[in-house]
């Protein structure tokens, strides 16, 4: 299995309902678990009925991110917004960058995958914090063509 098969089963994993997962292969053995919210039991004894239900609290409301074209996370991984601990960040808020040019990293079971800007274009927004761990398919970078 290569390393971006690994990749792809993870944010394929990280995507699904399953807990855990264990696949063996010959001698190559990989194990993911994610934990998963248990619901709380109600106590023995006591009946719930519908009038009696407890309230529950609203989901909080998450802003829709604002519309804009974005650089996604080809991998589950960290990111980095600099080549290295203190060096200065690949691109900056209203940074005008090159097609190809590297924008972040993401690191992956110890292995460092630059992520490019898919065109000429303006940054103008960098959405995770340095050292966030993202999933497949997160927003990295707001850009507009330019």
């Amino acid at each position: 299995m290569n390393n971006q098969e690994i990749f792809e089963l993870m944010a394929h994993f990280d995507a699904s309902t399953a807990a855990r997962l264990k696949l063996t292969m010959g001698e190559f053995s990989l194990e993911l678990e994610k934990a998963v919210a248990a619901p709380i039991p109600a106590a023995a004894g006591t009946a719930v009925s519908g009038a009696a239900a407890i309230p529950v609290a609203p989901a909080p409301v998450q802003e829709a991110e604002p519309e804009g074209l974005y650089i996604t996370a080809p991998l589950v991984g960290t990111f980095y917004a600099a080549p290295a601990p203190g060096a200065e960040p690949f691109v900056k808020v209203g940074d005008a960058v090159k097609r190809g040019q590297t924008v972040c990293l993401l690191e992956a079971m110890k292995m460092m995958s630059e992520v490019k800007a898919p065109c000429d274009c303006v940054i103008e927004a960098i959405l995770p914090q340095d050292g966030a761990l993202v999933s497949y398919g997160d927003a990295l970078v707001r850009y507009r063509e330019g």
